[in-house]
Order: structure tokens, then C-alpha cells, then sequence
């Protein structure tokens, strides 16, 4: 708490209120996670596990202004496989759906999937490590060699389990 200052939150609390402003340290292990709304498709779920960075002080100032400072600031790099979405951090951001993402502490990505499964929403990103997704068996029927397809696929023949 004491390396944290509570704003006025003018600009987005139509109401008022106040926002924390604090800026996270290196080295925590965490997953940025998104959904998308997508017309003529419904919900669509993207996901980056990675660790919290620390950048120069300067740098740090300049990026901070260009947004509002009185937002909490957590610095972030997905951890890259070097292939396809994740082969670099811009490939990342580039297919990310804004630059808006909420972020949980720890490596979560695989649980979010099986959620994701279960609640029929498809993954169209993420950097899982394949040994620790888990789907339900019948995804492989829609496709076992192209895993996101075929999640794509099984989500729309079994449909949203809530409407």
C-alpha cells in the first residue's frame, strides 16, 4: 500500500471516484487475458502467459504521459516461442485485440482453456505449452492437427453452454 496513490479518477468514473496508480516490479510470472466480441461470432478468448518488466525510470515517464498517469502501470512480456503470433512481442500485440488486457497473477493459461472449453468460447491465441492444455477428447474430432481450428470448430457444433 504505501507504494500506491489514490487519484482523482476524473477522465473515466463519470460518477468521480479515485484510480491506484503504482507501477508492478519484475519478475512475477503472470497471463494477460482477453475477450473479444466479435459480431456474427460471439465471444473469442486470447491469452499470453509471461513476466512482469521494469523499465528505465525515463522511458517509463514518457510512456506514462502518453496515456493517464493516474492508471496503475504494469509492464509486461509474453514469454515467445518464436513461431507464428508469438515469435516476437510485436506479433503479439499486433494480433492482440486492444491494448487492453487483464492480468492475473501466476501461469494460468492452461485453466483458462479448459474454461474456455467448457464454456464453449474459443482461444484464438495463446502460448500454452501443448503438454499442459487440456480440452475434452472430442475436440480431436474437429481437427487434431490444428488445435485452434479445431477449437474453433468444436465450439460452434456444440454451441454456448449459456445463452
Amino acid at each position: 500500500m504505501e507504494a500506491t496513490k489514490w487519484c482523482p479518477a476524473v477522465d473515466f468514473f463519470r460518477g468521480g471516484g479515485y484510480s491506484t496508480d503504482f507501477t508492478t516490479r519484475e519478475g512475477m510470472p503472470v497471463t494477460m487475458a482477453r475477450i473479444n466480441l466479435i459480431k456474427g461470432l460471439g465471444p473469442v478468448l486470447q491469452l499470453a502467459e509471461g513476466y512482469t518488466v521494469e523499465l528505465p525510470d525515463d522511458v517509463h515517464d514518457k510512456l506514462d504521459q502518453r496515456s493517464n498517469p493516474t492508471w496503475p502501470t504494469t509492464w509486461f512480456v509474453p514469454n515467445l516461442t518464436g513461431e507464428g503470433v508469438f515469435k516476437d512481442v510485436y506479433s503479439v500485440m499486433h494480433n492482440w485485440g486492444s491494448n487492453h488486457g487483464a492480468l492475473s497473477y501466476g501461469h494460468i493459461g492452461s485453466d483458462l482453456i479448459t474454461l474456455a472449453s467448457m464454456l464453449r468460447i474459443p482461444v484464438c491465441m495463446h502460448n500454452v505449452p501443448e503438454d499442459r492444455v487440456f480440452r475434452p477428447s472430442t475436440w480431436t474430432a474437429f481437427g487434431v492437427m490444428e488445435p485452434t481450428g479445431a477449437d474453433f470448430r468444436a465450439c460452434a457444433n456444440f454451441g454456448p453452454l449459456y445463452r
